[in-house]
């Protein structure tokens, strides 16, 4: 009898201690990549493709079409029907960036890898191959970028979204 006791109690420690654990994971805040550097590159990536194609300009970060790129970003890696630039909701790339807050001509490229990482080469390979998304990057007009990337297990996805110029800044 001692000893069916000693299992209960056991048993008892062992299911408040997971639900202690589980409790304290749930606590937990998830954590996520920092992909500062490979949106970084991408830029560093398009201002070199630019100067290649002649460009002078120096093509510059702007907020507002970053956070129009992590929209659709975030879109793309939740909703594995999308491929592309057209979100779940049928918004583009202009009505994200309008959206935004930037008022001016928009243009977008998105990479998608289905596995956790992507590199900086397989972006570019995935660009640089497409006549439209080429063609993108390598407009002079396009004077002002904004890049998101998200992951997860199973798959990255990388979005830029390119400005001629913001009418409202």
């Amino acid at each position: 009898m001692i000893a069916g006791k000693s299992v209960a109690r056991l048993a008892a420690s062992v299911a408040l201690g997971v639900a202690a654990l589980t409790t304290l994971m749930l606590d937990v805040p998830q954590a996520h990549a920092d992909n500062r550097r490979l949106n970084d590159s991408v830029a560093i990536n398009v201002y070199t493709i630019q100067h290649q194609a002649g460009c002078t300009t120096r093509i510059r970060p702007n907020a507002k079409l970053r956070l129009a790129a992590q929209w659709q970003t975030e879109d793309v890696l939740n909703n594995r029907n999308l491929d592309g630039d057209i979100g779940s909701d049928g918004t583009t790339v202009s009505d994200r960036a309008r959206n935004a807050g930037y008022d001016g001509v928009v243009a977008e490229t998105v990479a998608i890898n289905p596995a956790l990482a992507i590199s900086g080469i397989e972006i570019l390979n995935q660009w640089y191959y497409r006549p439209d998304y080429f063609a993108i990057m390598s407009d002079c007009g396009n004077i002002e970028i904004g890049v998101w990337s998200e992951n997860s297990l199973d798959r990255t996805v990388v979005v830029a979204v390119y400005g001629k110029g913001d009418s409202s800044a």
